[in-house]
């Protein structure tokens, strides 16, 4: 009998209900106090605390059409997690595993109250993470580009949304010292940075030209983008039928294209500084060494950036020709086509960039070659 693909969906959606209408039942005191146990608990899993303390509320209401308060006891409510001990704090302990592992003991104990409490402060914790710890950002709609499965490609026209003097979301707010009580100025971010999620994390425009000062600066919002995406990945581990939550959704899908574009176009930026460098040293006779290269690329599965090594000419004193980078690169692309460790999309990305490396050595780089051939070989 088939499975129905949806029905894994619908269980997470009834399982995110579910706790999320127990949140609702209880009383006002109680909701503040588990979202404030619930803010705690996340900057630990976030920060990987190696100790934690927190507490269950004193009282919770179940389902049910006799909802009244019960009492959870004493014993239950302070809990800790982690070692106290000078070894324990230094030893490979985690914290993450650790707090999801109590939690489920407690939802799992017979008794009602306290597998209500853990549930509860599971659900606000989660709840916490995604809504609370990141930024909202803009309607975005991307497209995926040709041969390729995940929407990186913004579409859609900026001029048509609102203008950046009213608008938060398309501008840095600044206040200076001197206009203290006029409220805030905002700078109207560059129209490429607008298309994206968060504009205040993009670097690089459509053509890769840097939109911030430095490429540190590019790689400190490729970094901010990384831990946004890192705590929906939290989330989700510590209850996966957060996926059901439409602010999960909407900033997994704004974040995520804006990330793998931004972290993609750093790689390229690199790989034209590499050229670049190639030249320059090639220009002073700084190469006739041996050249060994590490080409910058964004791994779409990881999220992260990563590096692909070659040798183009080995140690020993052999004269730098440009058509050496030419068949280098070349080679390479074979070998990263058959490679299915990465992703059919970071394959494609890793050969456009050695492209880029053939390309800007192949003027006149196979007569070169030949050249070189007649030169050093008898």
């Amino acid at each position: 009998m088939a499975q129905n693909p949806a029905s894994s969906t619908s269980l997470l959606r009834q399982e995110y209900d579910q706790a999320a209408e127990l949140l609702r039942l209880q009383p006002p005191l109680t909701q503040r106090f588990v979202e404030a146990q619930a803010r705690h608990l996340a900057d630990a899993i976030v920060q990987r605390t190696p100790q934690l303390r927190f507490s269950l509320p004193d009282q919770v209401i179940g389902p049910g059409s006799d909802a009244r308060p019960v009492a959870v006891a004493a014993g239950y409510r302070e809990q800790i997690v982690g070692g106290t001990g000078f070894l324990d704090r230094f030893s490979r302990f985690d914290v993450r595993k650790a707090i999801a592992q109590r939690l489920q003991e407690l939802e799992l104990t017979s008794t009602r109250e306290v597998s209500i409490s853990a549930r509860l402060v599971r659900h606000a914790t989660v709840i916490y993470m995604v809504h609370g710890m990141l930024p909202a950002g803009r309607s975005v709609k991307y497209v995926a580009e040709e041969g390729e499965e995940i929407p990186t490609q913004p579409v859609g026209d900026v001029t048509g949304v609102g203008s950046a003097i009213t608008a938060t979301t398309d501008a840095i707010a600044e206040e200076g010292a001197s206009d203290e009580g006029r409220g805030e100025l905002l700078v109207p971010y560059a129209e490429a940075a607008r298309r994206f999620y968060l504009p205040q994390w993009v670097a690089f425009d459509q053509s890769d030209q840097l939109l911030v000062n430095s490429v540190q600066d590019a790689e400190a919002h490729v970094g901010s983008m990384q831990r946004f995406m890192e705590v929906l990945h939290l989330a989700r581990g510590f209850a996966p039928y957060i996926v059901a939550d439409e602010q999960y959704q909407q900033k997994r899908y704004g974040m995520l294209g804006q990330l793998i574009n931004q972290g993609r176009a750093l790689a390229r930026y690199e790989t034209r500084e590499i050229i670049n460098t190639i030249t320059e040293r090639a220009a002073h006779n700084d190469l006739n060494r041996g050249l060994s290269l590490s080409v910058p690329y964004f791994d779409d599965q990881a999220l992260a950036m990563a590096l692909e090594g070659f040798e183009v000419i080995p140690q020993g004193r052999i004269m730098f020709v440009p058509a050496f980078v030419v068949r280098a690169a070349r080679e390479q692309q074979a070998k990263v086509a058959d490679d299915t460790r990465l992703s059919p999309s970071t394959r494609q990305h890793l050969i456009q960039e050695l492209k880029m490396l053939e390309a800007a050595f192949d003027d006149g780089a196979t007569t070169q070659y030949r050249a070189w051939e007649k030169e050093v070989k008898p």
